[in-house]
């Protein structure tokens, strides 16, 4: 694996760990003895080749393997290892990925049609009907630019939380409470998995 693609996996790997273990830039800086600065540089794509010592201490304070973090996809990694059922692998779902402005235009379609407009990515579990709606604007407090909500198109009575659009605003957000105005928002669909910035594909 070239140099390059090490350091792209490292740098998705810190992104994904930080985010997915409740951690921050600040306390891996404090645990691991690593500055700022070099979180930052992996972080932003400034070094190609980071220092053996350094990836060592990033894989030591999130208690993951050395050589894994900088060769594989520890997302994907988690997603497939919670996902696998006592009824035996189940093939995943292709899910096409949506940025957040085409969205409502795209609601008519079936998904076998946006399958073939659309990047893919993959869902292990039972739902259907799924779309990825791809993030271009903040969620306030919630989600970031980037992010991706993996949703199950349509309404539906279940208490999970629904994304809905804004006919007024133009802007998206999610529901927690149940009962939604449909005269000025529209229901997306039920939000089933969240896949945080950057780490969807």
């Amino acid at each position: 694996m070239h140099r390059k693609e090490r350091s792209e996996n490292l740098k998705n790997n810190i992104k994904y760990l930080i985010k997915s273990r409740g951690e921050t830039q600040l306390s891996l800086c404090s645990s691991s003895g690593l500055t700022r600065t070099t979180i930052y540089n992996i972080l932003e794509g400034k070094v190609v080749n980071v220092q053996h010592s350094t990836v060592r201490k990033i894989s030591d304070f999130f208690g993951v393997s050395y050589e894994e973090i900088e060769t594989i996809d520890f997302e994907e990694k988690e997603i497939i290892e919670s996902s696998i059922s006592p009824q035996g692998n189940m093939n995943p779902a292709a899910v096409p990925v949506i940025k957040e402005s085409l969205v409502i235009q795209s609601l008519d379609k079936r998904i076998g049609e946006l399958a073939t407009l659309y990047p893919l990515t993959y869902y292990f579990g039972t739902s259907f009907n799924l779309i990825g709606v791809l993030l271009e604007n903040e969620i306030s407090g919630l989600h970031e630019v980037g992010d991706l909500l993996i949703v199950q198109k349509g309404t539906s009575n279940s208490d999970r939380e629904k994304l809905v659009y804004d006919k007024i605003t133009g802007r998206f957000s999610i529901n927690h409470e149940g009962g939604v105005d449909t005269d000025r928002v529209c229901v997306i669909g039920d939000i089933i998995e969240e896949r945080f910035n950057g780490l969807q594909c």
